[in-house]
């Protein structure tokens, strides 16, 4: 009892090892798991000597096993080299081909083996369509949704409006928008906004309306409305929104954001900001954050948002306790004396400063001064904490350290007219006093000794930023305090 009998059968299988084996070194490196549909065939085709085994009466047991073997190999053969075809050189020449036209193409090449191998076995020809036939007709009434699902699964990858990781709202409802994790033969699987596991027959899919928000740009745009009074100039306005939405997190700078007055309105004037972003999965985010960061920008100019307003008829109206200016100052003196350096200023000087110089609050994740822009002014920490980093050319941002309560940042760019050595952003919401170079010059004049500490400061802080971003080793740490000082007296003409 020999199953494998032939040296037909060996050719066909050293053929299609051969074939397999080419694949595998001409496939590109992301597609070979393409391959497991012939290989798995190749090792299946030895299980069929199994049957003459089971069934040692049965007279057609040795044929029946014979005939397997070779379908097997076959069909593994012929999928081989048209994936080396369709793969291997189509691939490498223009774009991939959807999964599913592979297995439609597989699928196909087994039907051929099958035929081929029941041609063999002496099937006659009319025998074998007429089957081929009724069998197609039943199957096709019994799985007529399915191959529906199947068909438009083919024609949307044919047109291909939207692929995995693609952000798409799947029919009219504008809540109904997901991320594309799946296609496959009978559905597309999305994740939604509310982390929902969704599957959508493709046959639905196929007769909605997708829009897709990914391509052809990666990017979608997001629209925000502020109001602002009327007594602000529009132009004044729009460079503060501006201004506040650079480096917000998700917002894009090419393309840029745009403000653009939108509406005069019983509050006041409305602006629309358009903006865009990749980040089309947090979008939320990007649209809080950006208010937020609209908000504290305004309000540091002080201008105030309006609410809506309704005429209301009082009978006696409550007096409101304002905080006395002289308190204020106070409290402001208090903390410009616990902020190290200006510890050492006179209780006049700090009154003078405390007076002359307002506090500024800052969003969490908003920078407040930017490396290399122009500065006038120094700032105080009096809440909150920011992280100082400076970004060499070329190379990654360095975070330098993180400041708290009473530390200082921006000395340089008061002392010396340099434009902004690092990158400072905020923590937390983090409010700031500013201490501007006007009302510093009369104290450095009355109080030198404040001007050496303030040189030494600058130097060590120098080195420090060089040696995180270059290296002990750099030329310019070799600058003494005195030169600093020099160059603080000739920037102030002291």
């Amino acid at each position: 009892m020999l199953v494998w009998d032939d040296t037909e059968t060996t050719r066909q299988l050293l053929c299609a090892l051969l074939a397999l084996l080419l694949f595998f070194v001409t496939a590109p490196g992301g597609r070979r798991w393409v391959a497991r549909s012939p290989l798995l065939l190749l090792l299946l085709s030895p299980l069929p000597v199994l049957v003459p085994l089971l069934f040692p009466s049965a007279h057609s047991a040795v044929g029946f096993a014979q005939q397997a073997i070779r379908f097997l190999i076959l069909a593994s053969l012929l999928q081989s080299l048209v994936f080396v075809v369709f793969v291997s050189v189509w691939e490498r020449i223009r774009e991939p081909i959807p999964k599913i036209f592979l297995d439609v193409i597989g699928i196909a090449l087994v039907g051929v083996a099958l035929v081929t191998a029941l041609w063999e076995a002496g099937v006659a020809a009319g025998e074998l369509f007429a089957g081929s036939a009724v069998l197609t007709a039943v199957l096709g009434f019994a799985l007529r949704d399915t191959l529906g699902n199947v068909a438009a699964g083919l024609a949307i990858h044919a047109e291909n409006p939207f692929e995995l990781n693609d952000w798409i709202q799947y029919d009219e409802h504008a809540e109904h928008v997901g991320r594309v994790i799946e296609i496959n033969w009978r559905a597309t699987k999305v994740i939604t906004l509310d982390l929902a596991y969704v599957i959508i027959p493709n046959s639905q899919l196929a007769q909605a309306s997708i829009r897709n928000f990914t391509k052809p740009d990666p990017w979608s745009r997001r629209s925000l409305f502020i109001v602002a009074p009327y007594e602000v100039p529009p132009q004044k306005v729009q460079s503060v929104i501006l201004d506040a939405l650079r480096g917000s997190f998700g917002v894009l700078d090419s393309p840029a954001p745009t403000v653009v007055t939108n509406d005069y309105t019983d509050r006041g004037i409305e602006y629309w900001v358009r903006l865009f972003t990749t980040e089309f999965g947090q979008r939320d985010r990007v649209d809080g954050m950006a208010r937020d960061r609209i908000f504290y920008a305004l309000a540091r100019k002080g201008i105030r948002i309006p609410v809506s307003t309704h005429q209301v008829r009082l009978t006696q109206l409550a007096e409101v306790a304002e905080t006395p200016r002289v308190t204020v100052i106070a409290e402001r003196t208090r903390r410009l004396r616990s902020a190290g350096i200006l510890g050492m200023l006179s209780q006049e000087h700090l009154e003078r400063l405390a007076s002359e110089n307002d506090e500024q609050t800052y969003a969490a994740d908003e920078q407040i001064i930017r490396q290399g822009e122009p500065g006038t002014s120094m700032f105080i920490i009096t809440s909150g904490e920011v992280v100082v980093g400076v970004r060499p050319p070329e190379k990654e941002r360095v975070q330098l350290s993180r400041l708290q309560v009473g530390d200082y940042f921006g000395e340089m760019s008061l002392m010396t007219g340099e434009p902004r050595s690092a990158t400072v952003t905020a923590m937390v919401e983090t409010r700031v006093f500013e201490v501007t170079r006007t009302a510093f010059r009369e104290i450095l004049e009355q109080q030198p000794g404040l001007l050496e500490k303030l040189g030494e400061t600058i130097r060590r802080r120098f080195i420090e930023r060089e040696e995180a971003v270059e290296g002990a080793g750099n030329q310019q740490l070799g600058e003494t305090s005195s030169d600093i000082l020099s160059r603080i007296k000739e920037f102030f003409g002291l």
